[in-house]
């Protein structure tokens, strides 16, 4: 299992770095891609989910997929999560309302840690509140 979100902004969706996931009806990955999927030969607006990145393996599952040697997809990609399809695995995607912030690439993190130092700071700043106002 695996989850996936939609793109706040559908620009986002034109970065590699942004891994797009399409799925089926039943909610199992059809494919994962760096590329922005769907394709949608018309200009109209295409639904494109990201992959979030995070995993839930049972653990026989986990032991058979570091057997596996890597696949030709997974290699065009450089996306791990395609091995298990190329072996036909399902994996079934949770569509989420809110995603956790990708860290692929230095600007990222940066990114995550300016966020988490923000947040950090706003809750210090609120427990003082709380603090004070019991005296």
């Amino acid at each position: 299992v695996t989850a996936a979100h939609r793109f706040e902004n559908p620009r986002d969706a034109l970065s590699l770095h942004q891994v797009k996931v399409v799925i089926s009806r039943a909610g199992n990955a059809l494919y994962f891609s760096r590329a922005p999927i769907p394709s949608s030969k018309t200009s109209g607006p295409t639904l494109f989910l990201r992959h979030q990145g995070i995993y839930g393996f049972r653990r026989a599952m986990l032991l058979q997929f570091v057997k596996w040697k890597t696949t030709p997809l997974e290699q065009a990609e450089s996306l791990e999560q395609l091995r298990a399809l190329e072996n036909g695995v399902r994996v079934h995607v949770l569509v989420t309302k809110h995603g956790s912030p990708g860290v692929d690439t230095p600007a990222d993190a940066e990114a995550v840690a300016a966020s988490l130092r923000k947040k950090s700071a706003s809750a210090a700043g609120i427990r003082l509140q709380k603090l004070r106002a019991r005296r």
